[in-house]
Formats: C-alpha cells, sequence, structure tokens
C-alpha cells in the first residue's frame, strides 16, 4: 500500500533531555506507515527554514519518505514542548502553535493533485488547518483524519462527510459517550470510527458493526506517538488487506513498538535554545 501524509509537523522538545524529535501527526503516520510496511510513503507540508526544519526533513529522508512536494518558507518550524509529571508520563507545556504551517496556508496545485493520486490513501489531522480542502481531496483517494480530543460539533459537521476513517482520541470518554459519538460520526458519512482509549485498548466502529483489541505488551519508556503509530499500522495493515481484526492487532503492535523509543520513531538530535 501507498500513504501519503499531509500538513502537521513539528519538533517535539523533549525539556528533561534537552533534544529534539521530529513529529507531528501527518509526519508521524508517513514515517510510521513506513515502518510498517508500506510500498511508499510521502509527506506534504509547510516546514520552516531553521535548524529543527532541517532536521525534520533528514529525519524524513533517512526514513525512506518522499519529501519532493514539501514546502520550505521563512520562519519558525512547529515546535511542541514537553516534559516529565510527577508519574514520569510525558506532558505538553508549551507550544508555537505550529509555526509556519498554522500561519502559511498549505496551496495544493494541479501537480500536487496528480501526485497525491499515486496513493491509496490520504492521512491528515485537525492540527493540518486542511479541513476546506477536503471535499476536493476526497475526490482522489480515501481520507484518514485525526481529530485527537479536541473536536467540537461543529468540526464533525464539516469534516465527518467527506472522510472515510475518523480517528478519536478517547480515554476520558465513557462507553455511553462512546456509543453516542459513534453513532453521530456514522450519521454525518464516515463507515469507519476508531476511538483509542490509552491503556485500556481500541473500539472500532465500521458501519456500526463492532469490534475492539487491547493493548499489546511493551517496554515502555515514552508514550508519545503511540496514538499516531496505531493510525498508521491499522492503515497500513488494512489497505494491504482489509480485515478489522489484522488491521487492529497491526496498529497495536504497532503502537506498542513506538513505546519503547523516545519520540514517535526516534532521530533524536540535541535542542539549542
Amino acid at each position: 500500500m501507498r500513504l501519503i501524509g499531509i500538513g502537521d509537523n513539528v519538533v517535539d522538545v523533549y525539556q528533561d533531555r534537552n533534544e529534539m524529535f521530529p513529529g507531528g501527526n501527518a509526519l508521524n503516520v508517513a514515517v510510521l506507515a513506513k515502518h510498517n510496511g508500506a510500498e511508499s510513503a510521502a509527506f506534504i507540508g509547510i516546514i520552516g527554514n531553521d535548524t529543527e526544519g532541517d532536521h525534520i526533513i533528514d529525519s524524513l529522508q533517512k526514513n525512506d519518505v518522499d519529501t519532493s512536494r514539501v514546502r520550505r518558507a521563512v520562519g519558525e518550524s512547529g515546535k511542541a514542548y514537553v516534559d516529565l509529571n510527577e508519574d514520569g508520563d510525558r506532558i505538553f507545556i508549551k507550544s508555537n502553535k505550529g509555526g509556519v504551517q498554522a500561519n502559511l496556508k498549505l496551496n495544493l496545485s494541479e501537480d500536487d493533485e496528480q501526485f497525491i493520486k499515486n496513493f491509496d490513501v490520504l492521512h491528515t489531522s485537525i492540527y493540518s488547518h486542511l479541513d476546506d480542502e477536503l471535499p476536493r481531496l476526497k475526490q482522489f483517494l480515501p481520507v484518514s483524519y485525526d481529530f485527537s480530543n479536541h473536536y467540537t460539533e461543529a468540526l464533525l459537521k464539516k469534516v465527518c462527510p467527506h472522510i472515510q476513517f475518523a480517528f478519536i482520541s478517547g480515554s476520558d470518554l465513557t462507553e455511553s459517550e462512546i456509543n453516542s459519538l459513534l453513532s453521530k460520526i456514522h450519521l454525518l458519512g464516515t463507515p469507519f470510527v476508531i476511538v483509542t482509549r490509552g491503556s485500556e485498548g481500541v473500539i472500532i466502529s465500521n458501519n456500526n458493526q463492532r469490534f475492539s483489541k487491547g493493548i499489546e505488551k511493551a517496554n515502555v519508556i515514552d508514550t508519545l506517538g503511540a496514538g499516531d503509530s496505531f493510525i498508521a499500522g491499522f492503515l497500513t495493515s488494512y489497505f494491504n488487506e482489509p480485515s478489522v481484526e489484522k488491521a487492529l492487532k497491526a496498529g497495536a503492535l504497532s503502537a506498542a513498538r513506538t513505546c519503547e523509543v523516545n519520540g514517535a520513531f526516534g532521530y533524536g538530535k540535541q535542542f539549542a535554545y
């Protein structure tokens, strides 16, 4: 299968280590799709002309992700600062709100559209500022979208009619709230709704057919990026063989592997403040 990620990209700055790692949902899913056996993967986004941007590009290329359509712009690349809490879990402290990716609109040309058509699935996210493009993009290939846990009623109504896969971070949702959300998103037109719940595993509804999967064992050192890794493993497996059960297993295994490295997929580099 072939996957393209479009939109958000950052460096995750680990303040306790003074180290930065490439990240961002759309970027992570592209890289981790390659790690899960995708035939090819590409990323389109706007990256700053700074040292952090150079590191993002270098990391993509070292992971065999096509960067030929990446835009470099004058300004800061996205930065998210993370630290450890009292329990040793990573928590987000602050960010520059996506840097140039958020401040500049990503305008997709006809050449970009032709390039996108070479892939089997497109993944983007709530942080990619691509919502207005979805009615056009869905004409070319299936769209996967990560809402994180920051969705609103208005956003669901805007996005769900144009996507095939909706990923939701729902570790704080009750069973009743999950059931209501699944029904709502299906009614808006999305056939696959996947709710990740951290250590509680995953619930997926495929046109109201329900599946669930627990987590896989891992030597956990860092959970950052585990959700993105689940998405990459799930999509890669499903588009290679349309079995929900196998895709859930692949996603869970991918997330477990990510928990065993710092950053979403490694490639740390010293960060200069």
